[in-house]
C-alpha cells in the first residue's frame, strides 16, 4: 500500500530507533491485520529482567487492516487487540508509541486500541485531480520564485533507482552542518547504503542544477502511487537561488508524468500552525492537507510505573515512554 508499510523500509531505521524491526500479523477468518514496528530494548532492568517497548520506524505506519469485509471490522479489531497483548506480554513488552499514518488515515480504525491524538496537519500535492498541479496547488508566491528561479537558469534533472548517492550526501551533510540538527535527523553513510539495497528501486534524486554545477539535491521515495518527500540539502553558497523550489517543481512535473497520484510533503517541526517548516511545503499544496495522529498504549502498567518512579520522572511529562525522557545514564533497579 505505501513504503511506510513495507518491512524492508522498517529495517532500514533500526540503527536510526536503536532497536530491531520487527512484524506481529494476525491472521483469522474475519480477515488479517499487519503492525511493523522497532522492538527498542529499555536500558534499565526490573527485578533484574530485560523490557522493550515498541515505536513506528521512523514516519509513519502503525497497525493496518490488509483484508477484512467492511462489516466485520470491529471485530477483526478486537481480536487482533487482544492477540497483540498476549504477543507483548509473552516478549515482556510494556509500551508502544505509534505514528499512524496520515494518507491511510489508519488512526480511525485503531481509535478505540490506543491513547489518540490529533499532532499536526501535513501537506501533499495533489497531482491525480488536478491537470495542472503547478497552477492549481501551488501558491502565487511559489509559481513566482519558481520562475523566478528557472529564468536566472537553473534547470533541474530526475534521477530513478540511482547507483550511488555520493554526491547528495555531500550537499545534504553540508546542510545539516549549517543548521546544526540533532543526531535523530543526521543519517550516516550506512544508512544510506542501506536505503540504496533494500529500497533502491524506490529512491528518486532530483538535482537542481546551475551553471553546470549541483547546487541542491532531493531524496524522495516513489511507491505505489504515491511519492515522499524525504531529504534534501542546498549548498550555502546558492540559497539565493532558492533551488528548493524547483526541487519540488521538478519531482511534481515528472511525478505527474509517471502516473503518481499524490505528492506527500510531511509536516512541520512542530505543532504549531506558524511554523515556519510546514508553511514553506504549503507553497506546494495550499489544496491538501492530512491531519497526521499518534498513538500511545502503555501495556505492563506496573513495569512501566516502577521505571518512571526510579528515574524519577516527573509524573506530569508530556513525553512518552516517560522512561524514556530520562535516560542518559543506565542504571539498574531492583
Amino acid at each position: 500500500m505505501d513504503i511506510y508499510f513495507d518491512i524492508n523500509y522498517g529495517k532500514v531505521y533500526e540503527k536510526v530507533e536503536n532497536g530491531v524491526c520487527d512484524e506481529f500479523e494476525y491472521n483469522c477468518s474475519l480477515g488479517t491485520v499487519r503492525n511493523i514496528f522497532i522492538k527498542r530494548e529499555i536500558p534499565v532492568k526490573i527485578d533484574n529482567k530485560n523490557y522493550y517497548d515498541l515505536v513506528t520506524p521512523y514516519g509513519y505506519g502503525g497497525p493496518i487492516i490488509t483484508k477484512c469485509l467492511e462489516e466485520h471490522k470491529d471485530e477483526l479489531i478486537e481480536k487482533y487487540e487482544q492477540s497483540f497483548k498476549e504477543y507483548c506480554k509473552k516478549n515482556n513488552i510494556i509500551s508502544e508509541f505509534v505514528r499512524f499514518h496520515p494518507l491511510v488515515q489508519n488512526a480511525n480504525d485503531f481509535k478505540n486500541c490506543y491513547d489518540i491524538s490529533h499532532i499536526r496537519n501535513t501537506v501533499g500535492t495533489n497531482l491525480k485531480d488536478y491537470d495542472d498541479p503547478f497552477q492549481s496547488e501551488f501558491s502565487k508566491s511559489c509559481r513566482k520564485n519558481v520562475r523566478k528561479t528557472l529564468k536566472e537558469g537553473v534547470s533541474y534533472k530526475v534521477t530513478e533507482n540511482p547507483k550511488d548517492v555520493n554526491s547528495f550526501m555531500r550537499i545534504y551533510y553540508s546542510t545539516m552542518d549549517r543548521n546544526n540538527a540533532s543526531d535523530y535527523y543526521y543519517f550516516d553513510e550506512n544508512y544510506f547504503r542501506q536505503c540504496l539495497d533494500l529500497l533502491g528501486e524506490n529512491i528518486i534524486i532530483v538535482e537542481a542544477i546551475y551553471q553546470e554545477q549541483t547546487i541542491a539535491m532531493g531524496f524522495y521515495f516513489a511507491y505505489g502511487k504515491n511519492i515522499h518527500i524525504h531529504l534534501s540539502g542546498t549548498l550555502s553558497d546558492f540559497l539565493f537561488l532558492s533551488p528548493a523550489y524547483i526541487l519540488r517543481y521538478a519531482i511534481t512535473l515528472w511525478g505527474k508524468e509517471k502516473g503518481y497520484e499524490l505528492i506527500h510533503h510531511g509536516g512541520g517541526r512542530s505543532n504549531s500552525i506558524d511554523d515556519s517548516l510546514y508553511l514553506f511545503k504549503k507553497q506546494f499544496g495550499k489544496n491538501t492537507e492530512f491531519s497526521f495522529f499518534v498513538g500511545k498504549k502503555i501495556l505492563n502498567e506496573k513495569i512501566y510505573n516502577k521505571l518512571t518512579r526510579t528515574l524519577e520522572i516527573d509524573e506530569n511529562t508530556e513525553y512518552f515512554p516517560a522512561y524514556r525522557s530520562k535516560m542518559l545514564a543506565v542504571r539498574r533497579c531492583t
